[in-house]
Order: C-alpha cells, then structure tokens, then sequence
C-alpha cells in the first residue's frame, strides 16, 4: 500500500482597503523567510511579492473589496490565493501605453508557473502557483 497522503502548509490573512498591498507583501515576505526562500531562492521570492501585489491590488481596485490570500506550500508548488467580492472574472486586457494600470495579470501570468480562477457564489479567487528555482 502506498502512502497517498499530502503534506501541505499555510497560512491565511484578510487585508483591508486601507495600507493592505504593502501590509500583504510584508506579510507573504515572512513566510516566505520561513520556508528559507529568501536565501535559496531569492528570484521566485521576487515574483511572489510581485503577484502577491497585483492580486491584492486587483481586490481593491476591481473589487472594492478586502483581500484574503492564502499561501500553501506543498513541497512542489506555492500556491498564492487570493479572493475578493467581485463576482466578474478577470479578463487580462492590453494596457495602454499612457496608463500606469492594466498589467496586473499579465505580470501574475509573466511570473507564476500557471494561475487559474475559480468563481464562487461569495466573489471569486486568483490562484497562481510558483515553484522555487533551484
């Protein structure tokens, strides 16, 4: 018989409206020191913080909702979730040169291994996965 267990860990916070991307981004670099990525591997480190940025973002900006993320570490992938109140879907679009805004997702999509949404009755989550290099 083989062992068909999975061995994960997380940690999960709400960041409100008001200071949540740069509190989002500090709050992701600590765990992401506690898994040792920081020193092992400082490049996946900067596109999760990155993407950590967008997504809370997104949630307030699109949303007009706090964020809450979720990181899960699997020992394969890290999994950045992030859920808001908006029903829509997100729809990467092209940014106009002369607007600072509408590259979010196409960075998230530049910088994870894969991302996905999932709609849910209360809003909907951005999942995006990163495997550390190295």
């Amino acid at each position: 018989m083989t062992d068909s267990s999975m061995k994960a860990v997380g940690w999960a916070r709400s960041f409100p409206i008001s200071g949540g991307v740069r509190a989002g981004r500090q709050w992701a670099r600590e765990h992401l020191e506690s898994l040792g990525w920081t020193k092992q591997a400082p490049e996946t480190v900067d596109d999760v913080l990155l993407a950590v940025s967008e997504l809370i973002t997104n949630a307030h900006v699109h949303a007009h909702s706090s964020a809450q993320v979720v990181l899960t570490w699997d020992n394969r992938c890290l999994h950045v979730s992030v859920h808001d109140a908006a029903g829509e879907l997100p729809a990467p679009r092209t940014p106009d040169t002369t607007s600072p805004g509408g590259r979010g997702l196409a960075l998230v999509d530049a910088l994870s291994d894969h991302w996905h949404t999932h709609p849910q009755k209360d809003g909907k989550t951005i999942t995006a996965c990163f495997t550390p290099t190295g």
